[in-house]
């Protein structure tokens, strides 16, 4: 009967010291969260400036909050740019990185993904996605379905799977797989890679728009032509008056732009071109509107 009663009061102590570390474990767990981390082509994990691994990369005790994380490309991958950002882990969930890592900052692309519980509950069966982007201003998709801008939140969204996407011109666009959990916000940063052919194409767009802008500034602007002077030329004065210093002589047929004008004197602009100048130099000036003839 004593022996019994050893092993009851035995077996009641092992059963308090076990949930004492069921409650101690669980208590701790809330202090840590998961890491994912995955790369194109394979690179070396560091976080906090402590290598973790090689990708991909699957820790189960990280603790939570902010830390700093580092791919290092290594072996033949000698040609490929490193990376390093900033992450968050919160308790109890999964931080997810992935990286396409290409031969510069501007070519390399990647996500990371994170959720954390939101404060103030939504709509019942719903939870939130708040998106970033590196550049910022990329237009946000949600299935196809176009948002607005980043950075961007997401209100009232049903719990669920969603296919989110980005997308900036000159950029290439980005799209995951997510998944949204009732009264949980999932928050997304996405780093887009240039496009060096979109982005030559815009160029050439850009160009393209500055010229036809230039051209309709230009249309809307009013030029005068100098007529035939018994010199040959005309003087250029710093001010609308005889007795004012001569700045410059220009050329009988140039053309200048007209900025203002005075009883029988006409404000010109100077057009760039130094053929049209015999003698001296100036930006704005006055000739005789005698010897000049406005062109529409």
């Amino acid at each position: 009967m004593k022996k019994k009663l050893l092993l009851l009061f035995i077996l009641s102590i092992g059963f308090g010291i076990f949930l004492a570390a069921k409650f101690f474990f669980f208590k701790s767990k809330d202090k840590f969260g998961q890491l994912t981390v995955l790369s194109s082509p394979e690179a070396s994990v560091f976080l906090n400036d402590l290598m973790i691994g090689r990708t991909p990369v699957k820790a189960d005790k990280i603790k939570a909050g902010e830390h700093l994380i580092k791919l290092i490309p290594e072996g033949v991958a000698t040609d490929t740019a490193s990376w390093k950002g900033k992450i968050k882990v919160t308790p109890n969930s999964l931080t997810f990185v992935s990286f396409d890592l290409g031969s510069s900052d501007v070519s390399t692309a990647g996500e990371i993904f994170y959720v954390e519980k939101l404060k103030k509950k939504g709509k019942k069966g719903t939870g939130e996605i708040f998106v970033q982007t590196e550049p910022a201003g990329a237009i946000v998709y949600l299935n196809n379905d176009e948002k607005g801008i980043a950075p961007l939140k997401l209100v009232d969204v049903p719990q669920g799977e969603h296919e989110l996407s980005v997308y900036l011109p000159g950029f290439f666009k980005r799209t995951r797989k997510v998944l949204v959990n009732e009264g949980y916000r999932l928050n997304a940063y996405f780093k887009l890679a240039i496009d060096k052919s979109q982005q030559e194409r815009l160029k050439k767009l850009e160009e393209s728009t500055k010229e036809k802008e230039a051209t309709e500034e230009a249309k809307a602007k009013t030029f005068v032509k100098i007529r035939n002077t018994p010199t040959g030329w005309l003087r250029v004065r710093s001010e609308p008056s005889l007795g004012a210093s001569e700045s410059a002589k220009i050329k009988v047929g140039a053309q200048f732009e007209l900025l203002d004008e005075q009883k029988g004197w006409y404000k010109i602009r100077f057009n760039g071109k130094e053929e049209d100048l015999v003698s001296g130099s100036f930006e704005e000036g006055w000739i005789s509107s005698r010897y000049a003839e406005k062109i529409e």
